[in-house]
């Protein structure tokens, strides 16, 4: 396992010991890193769709049984269990308007570099939450990867960025269990797949298109197919989009010209994510939950969606500012 995290680390465009601007593409070593990973280990079998807001009665017993074990052992390292706390805007920061910055993104795709690719490389951590349970946050790293043959690879780490080799709580078969810091939680090899329906068709590169595209990706969620995508379908959209795509300049260009045009998504300021790299985030409130959208201050990229409770539901043990999910996404 030890091995395993060397190598998805190295091909880590973000180390923890490297610059907090790394979010641009993966430099040879990191690809070749990387495919090793991905190529030289057989598959597993697929684990269960994970479920964000359910998770198993021993949740607190397993990690107070791991505490009390460290403790007997004479060790002092806590599971990376902890909720990451809300991201803090900067108060010496100027807001930039989605449409200043739908600008920049369009002149930054003038050459069409970076170019499109698909699959995805996303760090994210979720709240997994009991009626009679404290709630959880769950952090994992998942690595989609596609072949020429299209064909993919699919491998999920069990890490969080915040504690490096610190163990991690995670889901297994209903009930959490503590694992080491980069321990497998999934690799399966797919076979090839050529649909030409969103989100696995390649996504268009004008805000017009991308619309319709974003429409049909969550059509089967929506009530109301008559109606324009609102900004919170739209925010829903964004992110199926990035669990497959890896969007180049014009896609993202084409993005940030769409949540331009949307209401209720409001500028705030500069935030330093949890990956350490520095953006522009924009906040659509509703009702209970507000949603953190934070994006590359030159070119536009999106660079994580944040959500938490702006209310506090007891029934569960949410309080006012809880983050309920985050993912932040990488090239």
């Amino acid at each position: 396992m030890a091995d395993e995290l060397e190598l998805l680390r190295r091909a880590n465009p973000v180390p923890a010991d490297g610059p907090h601007f790394g979010d641009g593409p993966l430099d040879h070593s990191a690809e070749r890193h990387l495919d090793r990973l991905l190529r030289d280990r057989p598959t597993a079998p697929r684990r269960p769709a994970r479920t964000r807001l359910a998770w198993g009665l021993a949740a607190s017993a397993v990690v107070a049984a791991l505490v009390s074990a460290l403790l007997l052992t004479g060790q002092t390292t806590a599971p990376a269990v902890a909720a990451p706390r809300p991201l803090v805007v900067r108060a010496d920061s100027t807001p930039v308007s989605l449409k200043t910055l739908a600008e920049r993104a369009r002149a930054d795709a003038k050459d069409g570099a970076p170019g499109l690719r698909k699959g995805t490389h996303v760090q994210s951590w979720s709240m997994g939450m009991s009626e009679d349970k404290p709630p959880i946050t769950l952090p994992e790293e998942r690595i989609v990867r596609w072949n020429a043959d299209d064909s993919h690879t699919e491998i999920v780490v069990a890490t969080d960025p915040r504690h490096p080799g610190r163990p991690v709580l995670v889901e297994g078969g209903g009930e959490p269990r503590v694992v080491d810091d980069g321990h497998v939680l999934s690799r399966q090899t797919y076979p090839p797949s050529w649909s030409d329906a969103p989100p696995a068709a390649p996504p268009p590169h004008d805000a017009v298109r991308l619309s319709a595209y974003l429409e049909e990706a969550v059509r089967a969620y929506l009530s109301d197919h008559s109606k324009p995508l609102s900004t919170s379908e739209l925010l829903d959209a964004t992110e199926i989009l990035l669990d497959h795509w890896t969007l180049g300049a014009r896609e993202s260009a084409a993005l940030t010209r769409l949540l331009a045009d949307t209401e209720g998504l409001r500028p705030v300021g500069r935030v330093t994510d949890r990956l350490g790299r520095s953006g522009q985030a924009y906040v659509y409130e509703t009702s209970g939950t507000r949603r953190m959208l934070i994006m590359d201050p030159g070119t536009g990229a999106v660079l994580g969606l944040e959500t938490t409770f702006t209310r506090a539901d007891p029934e569960y043990g949410v309080k006012t500012g809880d983050v309920m999910s985050y993912s932040a996404w990488m090239r």
